[in-house]
């Protein structure tokens, strides 16, 4: 049984929008977060170990979350947030920290 056409994403730039969120910001988020783990953990390379299989996971799960927006370009006002919160705590703890 095919999806009600009133509950699809009627415009293409809506789903360019939400498709990208999920994967390039997705994927910049994750990052990001692995990025600003050693600088809180004194283990920094415990943090690499991990970040192999919990990247996917985390990735896969941002990955859904802009098709629970009704508009796409609200999904990617989220994650830009998102990102540039956790570049700024990147930038800014980095110098601090006296593992890396």
């Amino acid at each position: 049984m095919p999806a009600n056409k009133k509950y699809l994403t009627q415009s293409p730039w809506h789903r360019f929008a939400k498709i990208s969120a999920g994967i390039f910001g997705g994927y910049a988020i994750t990052v990001l977060f692995h990025m600003c783990l050693p600088l809180f953990l004194p283990y920094p390379k415990e943090v690499l170990i991990t970040s192999i299989f919990s990247i996917f996971v985390i990735w896969c799960a941002l990955l859904v979350v802009p098709f629970l927006f009704d508009n796409g370009w609200k999904a990617w006002l989220l994650y830009l947030g998102v990102i540039s919160f956790l570049y700024a705590i990147y930038y800014f703890g980095t110098p601090f920290n006296p593992f890396i």
